[in-house]
Protein backbone atom coordinates (compact mmCIF):
# COMPACT_ATOMS: atom_id res chain seq x y z
CA UNK A 1 0.00 0.00 0.00
CA UNK A 2 1.34 3.52 -1.03
CA UNK A 3 1.37 6.01 1.56
CA UNK A 4 0.12 9.56 0.88
CA UNK A 5 2.57 12.60 0.75
CA UNK A 6 1.39 13.52 4.17
CA UNK A 7 2.38 10.38 6.09
CA UNK A 8 5.48 10.19 4.44
CA UNK A 9 6.41 13.41 5.55
CA UNK A 10 4.66 12.12 9.13
CA UNK A 11 7.19 9.67 8.72
CA UNK A 12 9.84 11.31 8.07
CA UNK A 13 9.29 14.33 10.74
CA UNK A 14 9.37 11.47 13.41
CA UNK A 15 12.69 9.71 11.99
CA UNK A 16 14.03 13.08 12.52
CA UNK A 17 13.55 13.93 15.67
CA UNK A 18 14.53 10.34 17.01
CA UNK A 19 17.78 11.52 15.09
CA UNK A 20 18.05 14.64 16.56
CA UNK A 21 17.04 13.89 19.86
CA UNK A 22 19.53 11.10 20.04
CA UNK A 23 22.38 13.29 18.59
CA UNK A 24 21.54 16.45 21.29
CA UNK A 25 21.49 14.05 23.76
CA UNK A 26 24.71 12.84 22.60
CA UNK A 27 26.17 16.46 23.27
CA UNK A 28 24.43 17.35 26.33
CA UNK A 29 25.55 14.36 28.34
CA UNK A 30 29.02 15.07 28.15
CA UNK A 31 28.57 18.48 30.10
CA UNK A 32 27.58 15.91 33.35
CA UNK A 33 24.76 17.35 33.61
CA UNK A 34 22.28 14.45 32.83
CA UNK A 35 21.46 11.78 35.73
CA UNK A 36 21.85 8.23 35.01
CA UNK A 37 23.34 6.17 31.81
CA UNK A 38 22.25 6.90 28.46
CA UNK A 39 21.94 4.52 25.42
CA UNK A 40 21.27 5.85 22.32
CA UNK A 41 18.94 4.89 19.68
CA UNK A 42 20.56 6.97 16.42
CA UNK A 43 20.84 4.88 13.09
CA UNK A 44 17.81 2.45 13.76
CA UNK A 45 15.17 5.55 13.77
CA UNK A 46 13.33 3.67 10.57
CA UNK A 47 12.30 0.64 12.88
CA UNK A 48 10.88 2.51 15.55
CA UNK A 49 8.78 4.77 12.99
CA UNK A 50 8.21 2.18 10.81
CA UNK A 51 6.74 -0.39 13.45
CA UNK A 52 4.55 2.97 15.26
CA UNK A 53 3.17 4.02 11.98
CA UNK A 54 0.31 2.10 12.39
CA UNK A 55 -0.49 1.83 15.94
CA UNK A 56 -3.14 3.85 18.10
CA UNK A 57 -2.65 5.23 21.71
CA UNK A 58 -4.55 2.32 23.24
CA UNK A 59 -2.14 0.17 21.59
CA UNK A 60 1.01 -0.91 23.66
CA UNK A 61 4.44 -1.12 23.25
CA UNK A 62 7.34 -2.16 24.87
CA UNK A 63 10.75 -1.02 25.20
CA UNK A 64 14.39 -1.59 26.08
CA UNK A 65 16.96 0.21 27.54
CA UNK A 66 17.82 2.18 24.09
CA UNK A 67 13.78 3.20 24.31
CA UNK A 68 14.03 6.88 23.41
CA UNK A 69 13.35 6.22 19.74
CA UNK A 70 10.19 3.73 20.69
CA UNK A 71 8.99 5.97 23.01
CA UNK A 72 8.93 9.40 20.45
CA UNK A 73 7.42 6.92 17.53
CA UNK A 74 4.66 5.87 19.78
CA UNK A 75 3.75 10.10 20.23
CA UNK A 76 4.81 10.38 23.62
CA UNK A 77 5.83 14.40 24.34
CA UNK A 78 9.47 15.26 23.25
CA UNK A 79 9.39 17.94 26.01
CA UNK A 80 8.39 15.63 28.75
CA UNK A 81 10.63 13.40 27.69
CA UNK A 82 13.75 15.98 27.76
CA UNK A 83 12.48 16.78 30.95
CA UNK A 84 12.51 13.31 32.19
CA UNK A 85 15.86 12.42 30.88
CA UNK A 86 17.45 15.80 32.49
CA UNK A 87 15.93 14.49 35.87
CA UNK A 88 12.98 17.15 36.11
CA UNK A 89 9.93 17.72 38.60
CA UNK A 90 7.84 17.67 35.43
CA UNK A 91 9.16 15.00 33.04
CA UNK A 92 7.22 11.70 32.22
CA UNK A 93 7.66 9.81 35.35
CA UNK A 94 8.36 13.09 37.65
CA UNK A 95 12.12 13.14 36.40
CA UNK A 96 12.28 9.85 38.57
CA UNK A 97 12.43 7.60 35.90
CA UNK A 98 14.99 9.24 33.94
CA UNK A 99 16.08 7.53 30.27
CA UNK A 100 16.02 3.64 30.99
CA UNK A 101 12.29 4.20 32.82
CA UNK A 102 11.06 6.57 30.60
CA UNK A 103 7.38 5.34 30.31
CA UNK A 104 3.92 7.33 29.54
CA UNK A 105 0.94 5.36 29.86
CA UNK A 106 -1.15 7.80 28.53
CA UNK A 107 0.35 6.54 25.33
CA UNK A 108 0.47 3.04 25.37
CA UNK A 109 4.31 3.41 26.20
CA UNK A 110 4.84 0.52 28.66
CA UNK A 111 8.06 1.67 29.37
CA UNK A 112 11.84 1.55 28.55
CA UNK A 113 13.61 -1.30 30.30
CA UNK A 114 16.86 -2.36 31.75
CA UNK A 115 15.89 -6.09 31.68
CA UNK A 116 17.55 -7.47 28.99
CA UNK A 117 14.52 -9.20 27.05
CA UNK A 118 11.90 -7.80 29.37
CA UNK A 119 9.77 -6.23 26.92
CA UNK A 120 7.79 -9.57 25.65
CA UNK A 121 6.40 -10.69 28.76
CA UNK A 122 4.89 -7.17 29.37
CA UNK A 123 3.49 -7.19 25.45
CA UNK A 124 2.13 -10.63 26.44
CA UNK A 125 -0.12 -8.78 29.18
CA UNK A 126 -1.34 -6.33 27.24
CA UNK A 127 -1.85 -8.87 24.49
CA UNK A 128 -3.96 -10.98 26.60
CA UNK A 129 -6.31 -7.88 28.33
CA UNK A 130 -6.91 -7.08 24.94
CA UNK A 131 -8.06 -10.31 24.21
CA UNK A 132 -10.22 -10.85 27.16
CA UNK A 133 -11.67 -7.19 26.39
CA UNK A 134 -11.95 -8.14 22.72
CA UNK A 135 -11.01 -4.58 22.26
CA UNK A 136 -8.46 -5.09 18.68
CA UNK A 137 -5.64 -3.47 20.43
CA UNK A 138 -2.13 -4.83 19.70
CA UNK A 139 0.89 -5.15 22.24
CA UNK A 140 4.63 -4.99 20.68
CA UNK A 141 7.43 -5.63 21.86
CA UNK A 142 11.18 -4.00 20.74
CA UNK A 143 14.04 -6.79 21.64
CA UNK A 144 17.99 -6.70 20.54
CA UNK A 145 20.20 -8.92 19.17
CA UNK A 146 21.34 -10.15 22.87
CA UNK A 147 17.86 -9.78 24.66
CA UNK A 148 16.75 -12.44 21.63
CA UNK A 149 18.69 -15.43 23.90
CA UNK A 150 16.57 -14.70 27.06
CA UNK A 151 14.62 -17.89 28.22
CA UNK A 152 11.64 -15.22 29.29
CA UNK A 153 11.65 -14.22 25.91
CA UNK A 154 11.01 -17.89 24.58
CA UNK A 155 8.63 -18.21 27.31
CA UNK A 156 7.05 -15.26 26.19
CA UNK A 157 6.77 -16.25 22.02
CA UNK A 158 5.40 -20.00 22.90
CA UNK A 159 2.77 -18.41 25.04
CA UNK A 160 1.50 -15.68 22.84
CA UNK A 161 1.11 -18.73 19.90
CA UNK A 162 -0.59 -21.46 22.86
CA UNK A 163 -3.10 -18.24 23.30
CA UNK A 164 -2.90 -16.85 20.29
CA UNK A 165 -2.15 -13.38 21.48
CA UNK A 166 -2.67 -10.03 19.41
CA UNK A 167 1.06 -9.24 19.46
CA UNK A 168 4.28 -8.57 17.16
CA UNK A 169 7.60 -9.56 18.55
CA UNK A 170 10.35 -6.90 17.06
CA UNK A 171 13.57 -7.79 17.40
CA UNK A 172 16.36 -4.85 16.60
CA UNK A 173 19.30 -6.51 15.42
CA UNK A 174 21.95 -4.01 15.46
CA UNK A 175 24.69 -6.50 15.40
CA UNK A 176 25.69 -6.17 19.32
CA UNK A 177 24.39 -7.38 22.36
CA UNK A 178 26.41 -4.78 24.47
CA UNK A 179 29.72 -5.26 23.36
CA UNK A 180 29.51 -9.11 21.96
CA UNK A 181 28.58 -9.62 18.05
CA UNK A 182 25.53 -11.39 17.10
CA UNK A 183 27.42 -13.30 15.19
CA UNK A 184 28.92 -15.49 18.24
CA UNK A 185 25.91 -15.08 20.49
CA UNK A 186 22.83 -15.66 18.78
CA UNK A 187 23.38 -19.36 18.19
CA UNK A 188 21.00 -19.68 15.30
CA UNK A 189 21.71 -18.27 12.01
CA UNK A 190 18.62 -16.23 12.07
CA UNK A 191 16.46 -14.40 14.59
CA UNK A 192 13.44 -14.67 12.93
CA UNK A 193 13.78 -18.31 11.94
CA UNK A 194 13.86 -19.00 15.74
CA UNK A 195 11.13 -17.35 16.61
CA UNK A 196 9.14 -19.06 13.48
CA UNK A 197 10.22 -22.33 15.02
CA UNK A 198 7.27 -21.53 18.27
CA UNK A 199 4.95 -21.84 15.43
CA UNK A 200 4.08 -18.16 14.32
CA UNK A 201 4.56 -16.22 10.93
CA UNK A 202 7.92 -14.25 11.16
CA UNK A 203 10.09 -12.33 8.74
CA UNK A 204 13.40 -10.63 8.20
CA UNK A 205 13.85 -7.19 6.69
CA UNK A 206 16.15 -4.32 6.33
CA UNK A 207 16.02 -2.42 9.62
CA UNK A 208 17.40 0.50 7.44
CA UNK A 209 14.51 0.80 5.14
CA UNK A 210 11.15 2.21 6.49
CA UNK A 211 9.31 0.69 3.62
CA UNK A 212 10.72 -3.02 4.14
CA UNK A 213 9.99 -2.72 8.13
CA UNK A 214 6.41 -0.72 7.69
CA UNK A 215 5.05 -3.36 4.72
CA UNK A 216 6.51 -6.27 7.74
CA UNK A 217 5.14 -4.13 10.60
CA UNK A 218 1.49 -4.03 9.13
CA UNK A 219 0.98 -6.73 8.02
CA UNK A 220 1.90 -8.62 11.11
CA UNK A 221 -0.41 -6.01 13.34
CA UNK A 222 -3.56 -6.72 11.01
CA UNK A 223 -2.55 -10.27 11.64
CA UNK A 224 -3.45 -9.37 15.23
CA UNK A 225 -5.98 -7.12 15.13
CA UNK A 226 -8.40 -9.88 13.26
CA UNK A 227 -7.72 -12.30 15.98
CA UNK A 228 -5.07 -14.44 14.02
CA UNK A 229 -2.74 -14.26 16.85
CA UNK A 230 1.11 -13.15 17.01
CA UNK A 231 4.18 -12.73 14.63
CA UNK A 232 7.84 -11.75 14.69
CA UNK A 233 9.98 -9.27 12.85
CA UNK A 234 14.26 -8.93 12.66
CA UNK A 235 15.25 -5.75 11.32
CA UNK A 236 18.77 -5.74 10.91
CA UNK A 237 20.49 -1.95 10.84
CA UNK A 238 23.23 -0.51 12.83
CA UNK A 239 23.68 2.31 16.04
CA UNK A 240 25.60 4.97 15.21
CA UNK A 241 27.14 5.55 18.99
CA UNK A 242 28.13 2.80 21.48
CA UNK A 243 26.37 0.42 24.04
CA UNK A 244 26.03 3.51 26.30
CA UNK A 245 27.39 6.99 26.46
CA UNK A 246 31.13 6.56 27.44
CA UNK A 247 31.52 3.53 25.69
CA UNK A 248 34.92 3.23 24.12
CA UNK A 249 34.34 0.70 21.64
CA UNK A 250 36.98 -0.83 21.82
CA UNK A 251 34.92 -4.14 20.54
CA UNK A 252 34.37 -2.42 16.89
CA UNK A 253 36.28 -1.72 14.09
CA UNK A 254 38.32 1.71 13.91
CA UNK A 255 36.30 2.96 11.12
CA UNK A 256 33.54 0.77 11.56
CA UNK A 257 31.03 3.73 12.93
CA UNK A 258 31.67 5.97 10.01
CA UNK A 259 31.03 3.48 7.31
CA UNK A 260 27.88 2.96 9.09
CA UNK A 261 26.92 6.23 9.29
CA UNK A 262 28.01 6.65 5.17
CA UNK A 263 25.88 3.44 3.58
CA UNK A 264 23.32 2.57 6.23
CA UNK A 265 22.15 5.92 7.29
CA UNK A 266 17.99 5.10 7.33
CA UNK A 267 17.52 8.61 7.17
CA UNK A 268 19.29 9.36 4.00
CA UNK A 269 18.00 6.47 2.49
CA UNK A 270 14.53 7.26 3.09
CA UNK A 271 15.19 11.42 1.59
CA UNK A 272 16.43 9.50 -1.38
CA UNK A 273 13.47 7.45 -2.00
CA UNK A 274 10.86 10.00 -1.20
CA UNK A 275 11.95 13.05 -3.21
CA UNK A 276 12.89 10.35 -6.18
CA UNK A 277 9.71 9.47 -6.21
CA UNK A 278 8.06 12.74 -6.63
CA UNK A 279 5.98 12.79 -3.89
CA UNK A 280 8.16 14.98 -1.82
CA UNK A 281 9.81 17.56 -2.55
CA UNK A 282 13.07 18.32 -0.68
CA UNK A 283 12.27 21.66 0.55
CA UNK A 284 9.49 20.18 2.34
CA UNK A 285 12.16 18.03 4.42
CA UNK A 286 14.23 20.82 4.95
CA UNK A 287 11.37 23.01 6.69
CA UNK A 288 10.56 19.94 8.98
CA UNK A 289 14.53 19.74 9.78
CA UNK A 290 14.59 23.27 10.76
CA UNK A 291 11.10 22.74 12.65
CA UNK A 292 12.52 19.42 14.33
CA UNK A 293 16.08 21.51 15.67
CA UNK A 294 14.11 24.34 16.37
CA UNK A 295 11.75 21.96 18.86
CA UNK A 296 14.83 20.37 20.61
CA UNK A 297 16.70 23.14 21.14
CA UNK A 298 13.58 24.47 22.91
CA UNK A 299 13.00 21.30 24.83
CA UNK A 300 16.67 21.55 25.93
CA UNK A 301 16.04 25.17 27.34
CA UNK A 302 12.84 24.20 28.68
CA UNK A 303 14.60 21.06 30.99
CA UNK A 304 17.64 23.30 31.94
CA UNK A 305 15.34 25.50 33.43
CA UNK A 306 13.34 23.46 35.20
CA UNK A 307 13.24 22.43 38.62
CA UNK A 308 14.23 19.14 40.09
CA UNK A 309 11.46 16.57 42.30
CA UNK A 310 11.01 18.14 45.17
CA UNK A 311 12.01 15.93 48.74
CA UNK A 312 8.69 15.24 49.50
CA UNK A 313 8.65 13.32 46.32
CA UNK A 314 10.73 11.05 47.34
CA UNK A 315 6.83 8.93 48.75
CA UNK A 316 5.24 9.80 46.40
CA UNK A 317 4.74 6.64 42.95
CA UNK A 318 6.15 4.32 45.34
CA UNK A 319 4.56 1.11 47.70
CA UNK A 320 4.39 2.58 51.28
CA UNK A 321 3.10 -1.15 52.58
CA UNK A 322 2.45 -4.22 50.87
Amino acid sequence: MQLTSDELLRAYRTMKSIREFEERLHAENATGDIPGFIHLYAGQEAIATAVCFDLGTRDHIGSTHRGHGHSIAKGCDIRGMMLEIFGRRAGLCGGKGGSMHIADLDHGMLGANAIVGGAPILAIGAALTSKVRGDRTVAISFTGDGGSNQGTVFEAMNMAVVLKLPCVFVFENNGYGEATGASYAVGAPSIAGRAAAFGMPATAVDGTDFFAVHDAARAGIARARNGEGPSAIEATAVRFHGHFEGDAQRYRARDETANCRRSMDCLSRFRGQVTQSGLVSPGQLELIDAEVLALIDSAVSGARAAAPPAIDDLLTDVYLAY
